[in-house]
């Protein structure tokens, strides 16, 4: 049966028109269609499965892994930041880690430009913040990719279908199985369409300003996503160039220049947060090191259906209606040959990278990523859409293609049949995004508008029901694997105002306390506390945190706070929340006195730390006040009893006390320094016991007795001979010293890469470093320190992006000059800056004249 073509016949437009409101309407009423579509999906199947932090919708918590773990907590410090409630500045982050660099943070979670929403939403309903800010970004990823498939393929008479397969990419499954909780990752989806734009551009010869800005944003919202887009759009732009039949081989690489030239620029304009991001991962301390292996084919070909969910296989569930498309494209005889097969290759060859090392690891900058191991499924996502259009946009596929393209689809389907990922929801929604799908299909040829109505509520209420009960699927599977930290409620807020009451910076710390909510709860709830979970946590803080018997999880990226007297005196902190048991009232502990932020110490050989937390704390605090024993001996009367067993995993126990959790085990975890109060003395009630004991009798298991009032006598001369005035500023610390001082001068702040400091108003130099921390060696006559932080990379940054900036200036001139040396060129050029070359004779793809072109 032949197919019918649903070109409108019209005559080929002038040289240049002018956009018309009439002619824009059709494509804001599909990228509206497309958000509208989004948004009921998303929205729904979180009430559904009650993961809306809104209410009475919240049955579950929704901040799930590093959602609750990393996002909400950096949302929450931009709120403070803009809102000047925040300790640091843009440069420096003082409440975590005992000071932190905050821009590559800021340029790895919160540089997209719908993270300044949070600052719109009460404090108490961050969570709300991240939530709507992550609606908002799938509409917009939906929006973007509509525009796309429009400026594509605008002339036909179907453009509400680009809405729809705009929403599906949108509700693919590597947006709402695994971004969902890594709401960063949402600007590469979003991405990935507009550099798809900024390619077509380059091939019309059209904005050349606008392209590098489009880049420039791209990757400063998220470069790791946005240069897996990046290769996706190339691979796209080379696939449009080689099917133009009508252009030369001098067109081609021109548009392939003038494409590279806008991503060597936008790259260059985004350099100030990249170079501190790069930078800042090569001081962070190393994740997981991990060797790739393939998914098995039946959990590939499993993860393209809906109701399915797993963490390491890709996510490539669309929507049957867009995959019916995408695999009855290469049957569609009304589509040329060369883009039938060129879209068709391209996406199983996309798929096929996956799979491979060498072609893995080109996906991820060359090394497998932390987690997910396929981070990039977004990008085939997106090919297989602009497939999907490419097939209707020739017209709607006939009988002969439908039953190819479902032919492909029951050989998936039949190969997943083998993977434990299927789902009793997986078939019964497969068969019913088929049927719709076919349904809607065969009302759109028929052509009359009340049957286009009925084919349009079939696709989108497919798309709807199928990626709403995949979404909430995985939400439900999510919660039950991962763990999960609770919305902002009435332990929040309480632990919150027990800090603000007693803060006082920068005479002392406060620190929010080593039972944790989150492992940034610095960041969440206040205070200067040294618990800090990034991906960039510099390895001179673990290294310096772990030899004082710190403690981490996530192999050492996620420290916590340390909470002993003696770390306290070093670190100034001057009281921390404290929490007894698993849901005990909160309390402030306060510390009877506190040294200031800057100390002195004596000159002498550079000291290096050991392998015993008890004495680093004391090699750093410069005096004798532990005693260290044995579990058996336990600790003499009135010395305070701290237990290290950092590989134990389980519980001690004080005598016949509450049980207190311990979680080490390396590499992925160690276990802090545990308080137990003040010994009694011998006997059983000051016994430490361990439970499981076998799991704890290794070479690591010590109690340190600590002598308090030698801890306060070595406190008393810390203040005595340190800072008389401590003022702190974003990102400098300024210490008035007391007269002869002598010796170094040592900054209660992790030395990362950054500082420099002077004396007396002398020349800033980089910082020396004592056991971690700044330092600075006094001459004679020392009275005034100052240190300053500029993170690493922000200057050579700056001078390319400021570069970059010239470049983009010189686009605009240089087409001017251009077009006043050549004026015959100037129309020429006007022409084709609007329609490319050869608009008058061809459509976009080299195909009959467009008429819709504007």
């Amino acid at each position: 049966m032949p197919t019918m073509p649903i070109l409108e016949a019209a005559p080929a437009p002038p040289a240049a028109p002018a956009p018309t409101p009439a002619a824009r309407r059709p494509r804001t009423r599909a990228a509206a269609l497309s958000a509208l579509i989004t948004l009921i999906a998303v929205c729904g199947a979180d009430a559904v499965a009650g993961v809306i932090p809104l209410g009475p919708l919240q049955r579950h918590t929704r901040s799930i892994n590093d959602l609750g773990n990393q996002f909400v907590p950096f949302h929450a410090h931009l709120w403070d930041l803009l809102h000047g409630r925040a300790e640091g500045g843009l440069l420096l982050n003082w409440q975590s880690g005992y000071g932190t660099s905050f821009l590559p943070d800021l340029g790895t979670y919160l540089s997209s430009p719908f993270a300044l929403l949070v600052g719109v939403f009460p404090r108490d309903r961050i969570d709300l913040a991240v939530y709507v800010i992550t609606v908002l970004k799938t509409a917009a990823a939906a929006v973007a990719m509509t525009v796309l498939l429009l400026a594509l393929r605008p002339a036909v008479r179907h453009r509400w279908a680009a809405g729809v397969l705009g929403a599906s990419y949108a509700l693919c499954g590597w947006s709402v199985l695994e971004s969902t909780y890594n709401p960063m990752w949402l600007d590469g989806l979003i991405a990935f369409p507009l550099l798809c734009l900024v390619g077509h551009w380059a091939r019309a010869r059209r904005r050349p300003v606008l392209g590098p800005l489009v880049v420039a944003l791209a990757w400063t919202a998220n470069f790791y996503t946005a240069y897996m887009a990046t290769l996706g759009a190339g691979l796209v732009l080379l696939l449009l160039l080689t099917v133009d039949r009508d252009a030369d081989a001098r067109e081609r690489i021109r548009a392939v220049l003038v494409a590279a030239r806008s991503v060597a620029i936008g790259i260059g304009l985004s350099a100030p947060v990249l170079f501190t991001v790069y930078l800042g991962t090569k001081h962070a301390h190393p994740g997981w090191v991990r060797e790739f292996a393939p998914v098995s084919w039946p959990d590939y070909l499993a993860r393209t259906l809906p109701g399915t969910y797993s963490f390491s296989s890709p996510a490539v569930f669309l929507g049957t209606g867009a995959l019916l498309l995408a695999c009855a494209l290469a049957f569609h005889r009304a589509v040329p040959r060369r883009e039938r097969y060129a879209w068709s290759g391209l996406a199983v060859a996309v798929a096929l990278s996956f799979q491979w090392k060498p072609t893995h690891l080109a996906w991820h900058a060359f090394v497998t990523p932390n987690g997910s191991p396929y981070r990039q499924t977004f990008v085939l996502c997106g090919i297989l859409v602009i497939a999907a259009w490419t097939c209707l946009s020739y017209g709607v596929p006939g009988r002969r293609a439908l039953l190819g393209g479902g032919a492909v689809l029951a050989l998936i389907a039949a190969g997943a049949a083998f993977s434990e990922l299927i789902s009793a929801w997986t078939y019964p929604l497969l068969a019913l995004g088929v049927a719709a799908a076919a349904g809607a299909l065969l009302l759109a040829r028929r052509g009359r508008r009340g049957l286009t109505l009925a084919a349009l509520t079939l696709l989108a209420g497919a798309q709807i029901a199928q990626a709403g009960v995949t979404q909430a699927y995985g939400d439900r599977e999510r919660a039950a694997r991962m763990d999960g930290y609770p919305a902002w409620d009435a332990a929040h807020t309480e632990r919150a105002a027990l800090e603000a009451g007693a803060a006082d910076w920068p005479r002392y710390r406060t620190d929010p306390g080593q039972r944790q909510i989150t492992n940034n709860d610095p960041l969440l709830l206040g205070g200067e506390g040294g618990a800090y979970y990034s991906s960039l946590t510099p390895e001179v803080l673990n290294r310096t945190m772990t030899a004082l018997g710190g403690g981490w999880t996530s192999r050492g990226r996620a420290l916590q706070s340390l909470d002993n007297p003696v770390t306290d005196a070093i670190f100034s902190v001057g009281a921390r929340v404290r929490v007894p048991g698993k849901d005990g009232a909160p309390s402030l502990v306060r510390a009877g006195a506190t040294p200031p932020l800057v100390t002195l110490r004596p000159s002498g050989p550079a000291p290096s730390y050991g392998t015993d937390p008890f004495r680093n704390q004391e090699l750093l605090l410069g005096a004798r006040v532990y005693t260290t024993r044995t579990l058996a001996q336990g600790c003499p009367a009135g010395t305070g009893i701290f237990l290290w067993a950092p590989e134990h995993f389980g519980t001690a126990r004080l005598g016949d006390g509450p049980a207190v959790e311990m979680r080490g085990g390396a590499p992925s975890r160690r276990a802090p320094l545990i308080p137990f109060g003040t010994s009694a003395g011998p006997g059983r009630a000051s016994h430490v016991t361990l439970s499981p004991a076998g799991r704890s009798a290794d070479r690591s298991v010590e109690l340190g007795c600590l002598d308090r009032a030698a801890l306060a006598r070595a406190v008393d001369r810390l203040r005595t001979t340190g800072a008389t005035r401590v003022s702190v500023s974003d990102s400098s610390v300024r210490a008035e010293l007391p007269a002869g001082a002598a010796g170094t001068a040592v900054f209660a702040m992790p030395r990362i890469s950054g500082w420099t400091c002077g004396v007396n108003g002398a020349a800033a130099v980089p910082a020396a470093d004592h056991l971690g921390l700044v330092a600075v060696p006094l001459p004679a006559g020392a009275r005034v320190v100052e240190c300053g932080f500029r993170p690493p990379g922000l200057r050579s940054g700056a001078a390319v992006g400021g570069l970059s900036a010239l470049a983009l200036l010189t686009i605009p001139l240089w087409s001017r000059l251009r077009r006043r040396s050549s004026p015959s060129g100037a129309r020429g050029t006007a022409r084709s800056a609007i329609h490319g070359p050869h608009a008058e004779s061809r459509g976009p793809w080299g195909s009959a004249p467009d008429p819709y072109r504007s």
